[in-house]
């Protein structure tokens, strides 16, 4: 009778075994993964997180070095573990027919206390990217997202390379208090809609200490947010830091409380950017942000505010921004712009509260750098390069 709890012990021992501190460690080799770039890997890592989010305590979910080829996977809680690391030493592939896919390739959705730690998360994006239409036309079919977080709450993703998504790199989605450092994320400067990070409905979030350079924004803070803090990042190529585009769906949520600082950009579309489209179907606020002790290396619109957006051909330019902008600061900002045009503040119901104090902006070219302001209600502060407008 003694057998048969002693093979069980042994069987257990085999996928779920338990570190110095005491914390279970579940490796997803021991649930039939591969690791080899070949072998379709979606449902042994996928079997590896059930197990992890169903044991209790702390857990960590080991992805052993190796490069696993994966189609769509949704790691989901909620878990039973107290905290859950997904510990990546090797790399995600991703699948390349866009037949398996619907909006996202990794999906981290309903989770307290995640921490997605090292890696190379790979969306073999480039074949994909010609099917993108969406800088084209409205009515374009999204292509997947590398990586969503979803309802996550108490997350930390550190240390991990994102290279070629399909669409986004990142996007987080209804998430509530997120730090994330030491990234790594690149795709070519030509590559359509690869956003480094995208935010959408979500508060408390911390971006540091990263390194983004890409085809679209490096970082672009959509509707609906509130508490955002992104500091020391390196941007570029890419489209630059935008909060937006805003006002282009019904219902869609006030942009407060974010504080972007100590960021370079070098060689992008554009510095610092709120967007917003006009004829906005319902009201919404963009509002209470500080930009400060920025670097523009070679950058085309080092400021702006756009309230006219529109990406697309044979706009007419015929309504008013739905989005009311106020008490918006940029603060110490210096370097080269590739345009004469170097502060844009292009308004449309009249921004409230504006301050620029202490901009320096070169033009490359022969000549010197101006600014050119609608509907503009600015306080100037400090030394003006542009001279401010009238």
């Amino acid at each position: 009778m003694e057998a048969r709890p002693r093979l069980l012990l042994v069987v257990v021992a085999i996928f779920v075994s338990i570190s110095a501190g005491g914390a279970a460690v579940i490796n997803v080799k021991n649930y039939g993964a591969h690791g080899n770039g070949v072998n379709d890997d979606s449902k042994p890592l996928m079997a590896a997180w059930k197990a992890a989010c169903g044991s209790a305590g702390a857990v960590t979910l080991v992805v052993t070095p190796g490069t696993y080829y994966i189609g769509p996977v949704q790691f989901h809680g909620p878990c039973k573990a107290s905290t859950l690391t997904f510990q990546l030493q090797g790399t995600l592939k991703a699948a390349t027919d866009l037949n398996r896919f619907g909006n996202d390739w990794i999906e981290f959705g309903w989770v307290n206390g995640l921490t997605v730690a090292g890696g190379v998360i790979d969306g073999q994006g480039a074949a994909s990217w010609p099917f993108n239409k969406c800088p084209v036309r409205k009515d374009c079919k999204v292509l997947p997202t590398s990586v969503l977080f979803v309802n996550n709450q108490n997350t930390v993703v550190r240390d991990v390379t994102f290279v070629n998504p399909k669409f986004f790199h990142i996007a987080l989605l209804s998430v509530k208090n997120i730090r994330m450092s030491g990234l790594k994320i690149s795709a070519p400067s030509n590559s359509p809609n690869t956003d480094g990070i995208h935010i959408e409905r979500s508060s408390g979030i911390q971006i540091m200490d990263t390194h983004i350079s890409t085809g679209d924004d490096c970082i672009s803070i959509g509707q609906g947010n509130d508490n955002v803090d992104i500091a020391r990042v390196q941007c570029g190529p890419g489209h630059g830091m935008s909060v937006g585009s805003l006002g282009r769906y019904a219902g869609e949520g006030d942009v407060t409380r974010v504080h972007v600082r100590d960021m370079t950009f070098t060689g992008t579309m554009n510095g610092v950017r709120i967007k917003t489209w006009e004829n906005s179907p319902s009201k919404s606020h963009a509002a209470h942000m500080v930009f400060e002790n920025m670097v523009m290396k070679d950058v085309q619109n080092p400021i702006i505010i756009d309230q006219k957006y529109c990406p697309y051909y044979n706009c007419e330019h015929k309504y008013v921004s739905g989005v009311t902008i106020q008490d918006i600061q940029f603060k110490n900002i210096k370097g080269t712009a590739t345009t004469p045009v170097a502060v844009l503040l292009r308004c449309g119901v009249p921004c409230q509260g504006l301050v620029l104090q202490d901009v320096d902006l070169r033009y490359k070219g022969q000549g010197g750098t101006s600014a050119k302001c609608e509907n503009a209600k600015a306080k100037y502060v400090g030394y003006q390069f542009p001279k401010p407008c009238p």
